[in-house]
Parts: C-alpha cells; sequence; structure tokens
C-alpha cells in the first residue's frame, strides 16, 4: 500500500513554477468512491462508479472494488483522468466479459479486436492494483479467425498497473498507446495475448501461455524507427504451455526487449516471428535479449530475427526512463539492479 500511496502522489502532486508564483497542473483533492456486487456501497457496479466522475475530471478519484465477480463492460473515457481502480486482491476481485471480434457490436457491424475489451481505458493517468481483468470467450485453435478476445484495453497516457491479473486468450491485453508501467501482474493467453504500440514496460510479471499447438507472447505495431514505441520484459517469468514465440512484428520497426527474464521449456523453434513481412528479411524489427535464462532461453537467442544484447545497448530498456517514468513512477521502481536468482 504505501509503493501505491508514494505513486499516486508523485503521479497527481505536479506544479510547473513560472517566475515567482506556482501553477497547479495536476489534480486537486480526493474523493473516494466505493462499489460492491452485494450492495452496501456507492454503487454495485463498476461503470456506475465510473459514470459518477465528473467529466474532465480533476481530483484524485480512488475507486474502491470490493471482492466479487463484475460481469459487466467497463469503459473510461478520455475525458475522465486521474482514476483508480483498487480491487481486494487479484484472485477475489475481477471485472469479466465475453465480446469477440466477430462478434455484432450495438449498430450490427462486427466489433472487431479493439472493440471487445472487457475494460477500456482511454484517459490519462489511470491505475490499477489487486485487481484481474477477464476475457471469457473459449480460446480459439490457431487459424481460427474472428475469435480475437480482450480482457483489456489501455489507450491512455501514464498508467500503472500493480498486483493486477489479465486473463484470456487471442488478444488478451491490448497496450494500445501511451506509455504504461506493469508491475508485478500476471498476464494469460494463447496468441498474441500482449499486443499493440504502446510504450511499456514489464518489471517482474509472469507471462502464462495457455497454448496448445502453438502460441505468441507478444506482438508490437510499431511502424516507423521515429517512433519511440516498443515492449520491454524486465526481470519477468514465462511460463505455461507451447511452443510459444515470444515477440511477433506487428509492425515494420516491431520493437521488444527481454532482460533477466527466465524462460519455460516452451519456445518454439526459432523464437521470434517475422509476421510475414518480406521487410522484416531487412532487419527492420528490433528484437533483444539480454542476460534472460532457464531452460527455454537458448531458443530465443538462436532466432536469426534477434540479438543478443550488451549492456550499452540493453540499458535504455532496463529502467523507467524508458517510459519516461521520472515525475510518474514511484522511486522505488527507478532502476533495475538485480540479476536472475
Amino acid at each position: 500500500m504505501l509503493l501505491v500511496s508514494t505513486f499516486i502522489l508523485l503521479l497527481h502532486v505536479t506544479t510547473v513554477t513560472c517566475r515567482n508564483s506556482s501553477k497547479w497542473v495536476g489534480p486537486i483533492g480526493h474523493r473516494l468512491i466505493t462499489v460492491d456486487i452485494n450492495g452496501g456501497a456507492h454503487f454495485r457496479s463498476v461503470q456506475a462508479a465510473v459514470n459518477a466522475v465528473t467529466e474532465n475530471n480533476r481530483m484524485n478519484v480512488l475507486i474502491q472494488i470490493n471482492a466479487g465477480y463484475y460481469i459487466e463492460k467497463v469503459v473510461v473515457p478520455v475525458t475522465k483522468p486521474y482514476i483508480r481502480f483498487e480491487g481486494a486482491g487479484r484472485d477475489v476481485t475481477v471485472i469479466e466479459w465475453h465480446d469477440r471480434a466477430s462478434d455484432p457490436g450495438p449498430n450490427g457491424q462486427q466489433l472487431r479486436t479493439y472493440r471487445t475489451a472487457s475494460v477500456t481505458v482511454f484517459a490519462n493517468y489511470f491505475s490499477a492494483t489487486n485487481i484481474s481483468f477477464k476475457n471469457t470467450a473459449p480460446a480459439p485453435m490457431p487459424g481460427m479467425e474472428g475469435w480475437q478476445a480482450a480482457a483489456f484495453r489501455i489507450s491512455g497516457d501514464k498508467a500503472y498497473f500493480s498486483g493486477c491479473g489479465f486473463y484470456g486468450a487471442q488478444d488478451t491485453l491490448c497496450d494500445d498507446a501511451g506509455r504504461h508501467y506493469f508491475k508485478e501482474c500476471y498476464i494469460e493467453g494463447s496468441i498474441d495475448f500482449i499486443f499493440g504500440n504502446g510504450r511499456s514496460m514489464y518489471k517482474d510479471c509472469e507471462l502464462h501461455s495457455i497454448a496448445t499447438r502453438f502460441g505468441s507472447i507478444a506482438a508490437q505495431a510499431r511502424n516507423s524507427p521515429y517512433e519511440k514505441t516498443g515492449f520491454a520484459f524486465v526481470r519477468c517469468k514465462v511460463t505455461g504451455t507451447g511452443p510459444v514465440y515470444v515477440g511477433r512484428a506487428m509492425g515494420q520497426y516491431s520493437r521488444i526487449v527481454y532482460a533477466y527474464t527466465y524462460f519455460d521449456d516452451i519456445v518454439a523453434h526459432g523464437g521470434w516471428d517475422d509476421w510475414n513481412t518480406a521487410n522484416n528479411s531487412n532487419k527492420t524489427v528490433f528484437f533483444g535479449v539480454y542476460k534472460c535464462w532457464g531452460p527455454g532461453a537458448a531458443a530465443i537467442r538462436r532466432g536469426s530475427l534477434a540479438q543478443e544484447l550488451d549492456f550499452e545497448s540493453a540499458h535504455q530498456f532496463l529502467a523507467k526512463s524508458f517510459v519516461n517514468g521520472r515525475h510518474w513512477i514511484a522511486p522505488a521502481d527507478a532502476s533495475l539492479n538485480a540479476t536472475p536468482q
């Protein structure tokens, strides 16, 4: 709790000094909203609590969600920044829904992948702790179309997740856009279960594959060498079933780095996938490995698309500066000073 409180303080107390005066640019004040599916709180649903937040919000809003399964689809709009979801524990507080990409939306047209998310956040400065997000649609077999089913989509900037769970199969976590930090989270899926064009660090997370014939962990969508986006997995653990690719080139300049990460013996031959893009034969992707270990680690180094990094080329991916986190992530997460155990 101390870490989260420190984070919130850093995230939201921001001033800009202009000559002899200070102008507040962060939120002022705090508001607590409680949610309990069984009653006895302000609201019974998470969406009702979000709806109660004022448009163009300028307060720190803590939405405290008691234990329970909240079977609903939740959207945090761009006009409601500075919201934090706090559950009673990853195993006991769950928001879940079941949409798939081929399902019809309100207009009768297919939802497609990005609109399947059980929880979607468009707002900046969102955070979540001790809560899980699920999409309960059945896992597809490889090659099946229209079965993408996201549990969570984050499209806002400066988002922080601690002790959260993300459960699904194909396309579990849509790391869409913005800078994001995931600490001690559990992410489960089968095919491209972390995907998008975010600029994100995953630290001390478990990435758990439920793949059957084959699967893939991360598909990153960077399309230009000038974009600063990419996924950095630092001191994580890769477990589950395989074989799985550890990274796929969703964009021509896809960027994915694994550092100090443990790999179970589930990595597919070659380790990486170029998404059938001919241009990637010219090494426009940046797939890097730094001091990874475990029975599957050798397979990620053997791939022709991957490169073994030295400290000089790896260090930018090892600390919160990768996501410009100096002013919005707690000091305890400032750097990485640990090696695999």
